[in-house]
C-alpha cells in the first residue's frame, strides 16, 4: 500500500478517533523551562582521582535524536532537546560542569564511549549483562513497553501474550520488543492459537498512519515514545510490559568501564530524585510513569541472548 493510499485512508478515520491538538512542547534551543541544579557535594566527592573527562570543565554527553520524548532537534535543527538531554543537564549541573551534547547515531555510541570520545551516553540505553562488560551504568528510568491501539479500537486490554493472538501488530525491527513479540507468537502457536501478523515500518509517520487507518491493530513500542504520540487522543494504551519481559529492566546513563564516573553520576541522580528536579524533568516529557525511586550503579541487567 502506498503512502498516498494510507493518507487517504486516514482521512476516513472516524471522528471518535480524533481529538484536540496535544499540549505544546518546548522545542526552542534555549529550553528555558528545563530543570537546572546546583553542584552536589556528595557526587563530587565520589569522582575518583582516575576520573578523566574529554574536556576541561565540560561533561560531554552523547545522545541520539529523532524520536521524542527521548530526543530530537530543536527548532534550530542542531540543538538536541528532549528527556535524555534534560537528564544529562541535571547530571552535568550536579557535577559542576558545563553540558555539551553531541548527537550520534544509535549504532555508533558504544565505540565512541569506549574510546573516550565522550564522557557519558544518555540515550534510552537499557542495562544488559553484555553491555556491563564494557560500560558502567547509572539507572534513571524504568524500561517499559506499551501496546497502543486506535482510540476507537474494540481492543480493551492486552494483559498476556494470548491476548495478541491473531492480531496485526507493528513493532520495530531488530529491537528488544521484536524479540519479545516473536517469543510470544511462538508460545501462542504452540498453544494452538492464531499466529500474529507482525508489521514493520521504517518511517514513524507511515507507522502511525497504518495504525490510524486500521491497517494494523496495535503498536508494540517503548511506552515513553508511544505515550508521547498518544497525547493527541487518537491512540490509547491497552497494556504495559517490562522492557525485559519476563524480567524487569532499567534505562541508564552509560560511562566507559572503569572511568571513575558511574558512582558520582548515580549520586548526582539520587540527589535530583530527592530534591524533585528529576520528577520535573520526566513530567516535561510525559514520562513520570516510568520514574524510579532510587538510581543504582550497575544493577543486574538483562541476560545475554
Amino acid at each position: 500500500m502506498t503512502l498516498r493510499k494510507l493518507l487517504l485512508l486516514c482521512l476516513a478515520v472516524p471522528l471518535a478517533a480524533a481529538a484536540a491538538a496535544p499540549p505544546p512542547v518546548d522545542l526552542s534551543p534555549a529550553q528555558a523551562d528545563r530543570p537546572r541544579a546546583q553542584p552536589v557535594p556528595e557526587a563530587l566527592k565520589l569522582l575518583t582521582p582516575k576520573a578523566r573527562f574529554a574536556k576541561d570543565g565540560v561533561l560531554l554527553v552523547a545522545t541520539t535524536v529523532g524520536v521524542l520524548p527521548f530526543g530530537d532537534y530543536a527548532t534550530d535543527n542542531r540543538t538536541p532537546v528532549g528527556s535524555s538531554p534534560d537528564i544529562a543537564q541535571l547530571i552535568a549541573d550536579s557535577l559542576g560542569r558545563k553540558l555539551e551534547l553531541v548527537s550520534v547515531a544509535w549504532a555508533d555510541w558504544p565505540l565512541g564511549l569506549a574510546s573516550g570520545k565522550y564522557d557519558l551516553v544518555v540515550s534510552n540505553v537499557t542495562v544488559t549483562e553484555e553491555r556491563k562488560e564494557k560500560f558502567d551504568f547509572s539507572t534513571y528510568r524504568n524500561d517499559q513497553l506499551g501496546v497502543y491501539v486506535r482510540a476507537d479500537s474494540p481492543i480493551k486490554a492486552i494483559k498476556a501474550p494470548k491476548d495478541l493472538a491473531g492480531l496485526r501488530v507493528i513493532v520495530g525491527s531488530a529491537t528488544n520488543q521484536e524479540q519479545i513479540l516473536l517469543r510470544w507468537n511462538q508460545q501462542n502457536v504452540a498453544a494452538g492459537l492464531k499466529p500474529l501478523e507482525i508489521l514493520y515500518f521504517d518511517d514513524p509517520v507511515v507507522l502511525r498512519l497504518a495504525l490510524l487507518s486500521g491497517r494494523a491493530d496495535a503498536h508494540f513500542a517503548p511506552n515513553g515514545w508511544a505515550a508521547f504520540e498518544a497525547r493527541d487522543g487518537k491512540t490509547r494504551l491497552v497494556g504495559t510490559f517490562s522492557g525485559g519481559w519476563p524480567l524487569t529492566a532499567e534505562i541508564a546513563a552509560a560511562a566507559r568501564k572503569g572511568s571513575g564516573l558511574a558512582e558520582a553520576v548515580t549520586a548526582a541522580l539520587n540527589a535530583q530524585i530527592h530534591n524533585g528536579n528529576y520528577t520535573k524533568a520526566l513530567t516535561r516529557w510525559n514520562l513520570e510513569s516510568e520514574a524510579i525511586a532510587l538510581s543504582r550503579t550497575n544493577p543486574p541487567g538483562l541476560p545475554k541472548q
